[in-house]
């Protein structure tokens, strides 16, 4: 017994975790406490918010859409995420650059405002910047990679040009909006851009005293019409641009600021009729008033003035005016006053013993004193039309156009 006990005190004692007793001739096992599992520190308590790894952030929508097209340049660009956006997180960008300002941290959605706006048919991308140094959400989650989006500015819309025009006078209309039509304020930069690429509804009508032959060349909405060739080089001249009666970003920008500044025609607007009636005749309205009338000629058969309507494009005070003859010799005449309404006529002083009947080689010839008053009218981009009968009646003071 005694050397039993002695075994089994040894065994104890080596075992450590579990040992093996012979008592009464069977084996026990034993297992000791220090082999249970230990439990952690937390295993008593539920896990906190804290203690849970954040999930990735992810892009769940951009507007406008990558591919999209026409887009207005003021449109407020919008990036929505799986969860709130970090105050500090980094915020995405554009290119190329425009002031403006993301606001929407702490939320779900980002929303760029654009101070002023993109210019038209801009290719714009929007950068959202990921990976180690890139947004976050406010629980720490990271959006994984880069992404961008794409997308195209439109263009202005020709309506919102001729209201432009019409309301700083280089048209002979006028223009009312229509009720409820939002209206941007003169010195409303963002709202006129607006208005640009979505020009607001309303109504032309044409002023009154012009000669109904006028309204041939309206085309509302659209540069095909010859008023609005000649309105747009009337614009250029007044603003020292190129005179080529198109509507290009230089015109667009000096005509917005024209627009804030209330700068409006300093010449009004003037139209004339050349009439190859007998007797031959150059008359002149002025803002809706007949100003000048005067006996005129024309071309000679061989060498006859061009039918039609031009706008005056080049305009001299003095030149020496060369060509050739019918016959082929040359000739190099003084003239004075000369208004070009197409290309080598012009309107001008020539030296006639008398007037009305066909004896240029294509210009209208005008006495001096006549041509001396009808040059200051006759500014860039004036109308001027060669007809081959007699003036038709002059427009109703009332009469609308769309």
């Amino acid at each position: 017994m005694s050397s039993a006990r002695q075994l089994r005190t040894r065994i104890v004692a080596v075992g450590g975790a579990i040992v093996l007793l012979l008592v009464a001739g069977i084996w026990i096992a034993l297992t000791h406490a220090s082999a249970q599992p230990k439990a952690t520190a937390t295993s008593s308590r539920p896990k906190q918010a804290t203690d849970l790894a954040a999930g990735p952030l992810q892009v769940t929508s951009v507007t406008p859409a990558d591919g999209t097209a026409n887009v207005s340049g003021v449109t407020p660009i919008k990036v929505q995420f799986s969860e709130p956006i970090a105050p500090a997180s980094p915020l995405p960008y554009v290119q190329p650059a425009v002031a403006g300002t993301w606001q929407g941290a702490g939320s779900r959605t980002l929303e760029f405002v654009p101070a002023v706006g993109f210019r038209q048919e801009e290719h714009v991308t929007v950068t959202i910047p990921g990976g180690a140094l890139g947004m976050r959400s406010t629980g720490g989650g990271l959006l994984g990679v880069t992404s961008r989006v794409h997308f195209e500015v439109g263009s202005y819309q020709t309506a919102r040009l001729d209201q432009l025009l019409a309301q700083l006078g280089y048209l002979p209309l006028t223009w009312t909006a229509s009720p409820g039509a939002t209206v941007p304020a003169d010195g409303d930069a963002a709202g006129q851009l607006a208005a640009a690429y979505d020009p607001p509804q309303g109504q032309f009508t044409w002023k009154a005293g012009y000669p109904r032959e006028l309204r041939r060349f309206w085309r509302g909405g659209s540069t095909n019409g010859l008023i609005i060739k000649g309105a747009v080089m009337a614009f250029e001249s007044e603003n020292g641009l190129a005179i080529d009666g198109i509507a290009g970003p230089e015109v667009w920008g000096s005509l917005l600021k024209a627009v804030a500044a209330n700068d409006v025609n300093k010449n009004g607007y003037t139209y004339a009729i050349a009439s190859e009636a007998n007797p031959e005749t150059l008359t002149i309205w002025h803002n809706g008033e007949q100003v000048f009338r005067s006996l005129a000629n024309t071309g000679i058969p061989q060498s006859p003035t061009t039918i039609g309507t031009a706008p005056v494009y080049l305009r001299y005070y003095f030149q020496i005016m060369k060509g050739k003859n019918p016959n082929g010799t040359k000739y190099a005449d003084p003239v004075y006053y000369v208004s070009y309404f197409r290309n080598g006529e012009a309107v001008h002083y020539y030296p006639r013993a008398s007037y009305g009947f066909p004896q240029s080689l294509g210009c209208v010839e005008l006495p001096f004193s006549e041509a001396k008053i009808a040059w200051p009218y006759l500014t860039y981009g004036s109308l001027v039309s060669v007809n081959p009968g007699a003036l038709t009646p002059s427009t109703s003071p009332t009469d609308p156009t769309t």
